[in-house]
């Protein structure tokens, strides 16, 4: 009876790690919001890490974050790291491009709940007083990266929080235009 029992766990375990292994490598979410401010104003706020206090849903996830920033103020070379409790964790943000009113591309380097590197891109497009961004994340999955996606939808969840980032940037640049 217990060899039965624990060929069948084998099976299940098995099986799972089949469905898993065969989950896409690749992942990518993105939002996209109209700004009722000029490009100069929104992509300002985006291109300065230490505007991102303003804006981003992340800074809300532990107020007593330790942040620090080296490199360019602002654009390309800026860099933040950050290290805080379970919820924002510990890792590093580069600015590894940035056209002024079009584009910013930051290569993201998480260290802690989990190690992994993923990618931002942030673009911005001028419509009259008014500004589109889109915002979007993309990386690749590990296997237990994979795993954990089967319960909880990183579409639904991160997108949820860029959609919040999008109406705090919205307050935030709409104050400073």
């Amino acid at each position: 009876m217990l060899k039965k029992f624990l060929v069948g766990v084998a099976v299940v375990v098995a099986v799972l790690a089949l469905v898993i292994a065969t989950r896409p490598s690749e992942f990518k979410v993105a939002r996209s919001a109209t700004i009722s401010a000029p490009a100069p104003v929104v992509f300002g706020l985006v291109n300065d890490f230490r505007k991102w206090g303003q804006w981003s849903p992340y800074e809300k996830l532990d107020p007593a974050m330790k942040k620090t920033y080296e490199g360019q103020p602002a654009g390309t070379g800026s860099i933040y790291t950050w290290a805080g409790n379970s919820q924002a964790g510990e890792g590093r943000a580069t600015i590894v491009d940035s056209k002024p009113n079009e584009l910013i591309r930051i290569r993201l380097d998480f260290e802690k709940p989990f190690s992994g590197t993923a990618h931002a891109t942030f673009t911005f497009k001028p419509d009259g007083g008014k500004t589109q961004v889109t915002w979007a994340l993309d990386g690749t999955n590990g296997f237990l990266a994979k795993a954990v996606h089967l319960v909880l939808d990183m579409d639904k969840m991160v997108g949820g929080q860029f959609e919040e980032g999008f109406a705090d940037l919205s307050r935030a640049a709409e104050k400073s235009s």
